[in-house]
């Protein structure tokens, strides 16, 4: 194996290909990246993980939402919409009410594991 200098880069320019091709062979597509970058730059909006937040806690219709964050009611339907298309939530009417929550218990766990990761510096 090759020496390792201070600053992380290999001191002999050699390839282990038995790494690298079973490597290749697991890494995942194109298409599947560029979907979980889509998810990860919609959660990097601030009011987008506001919401989730709240989403976390309990499931809201978006007046009550707006009334938790104090925002407009028109810019937490425009972010529900944006979190909606990504299907990180999901809603459900009931009578003339339209309740927003988390689409599935992954969401919650990624705005778990983040809190986490970032609680533990």
């Amino acid at each position: 194996m090759p020496d390792i200098e201070q600053d992380g880069i290999c001191e002999i320019a050699e390839v282990n290909k038995d790494i690298v091709d079973r490597i290749k062979k697991d890494i995942l597509p194109d298409l599947t990246i560029i979907r979980l970058s889509e998810i990860f730059k919609t959660l990097g909006d601030p009011t987008r993980l506001k919401i989730i937040n709240v989403l976390s806690k309990q499931a809201l219709c978006v007046y009550d939402i707006s009334d938790i964050l104090n925002m407009s009611q028109s810019a937490i339907s425009h972010q529900l919409r944006v979190l909606r298309g990504l299907r990180l939530v999901k809603f459900r009417k009931e009578g003339k009410h339209v309740i927003y929550s988390l689409d599935d218990d992954h969401v919650l766990q990624l705005f778990s594991q983040g809190i986490e990761h970032i609680s533990h510096e």
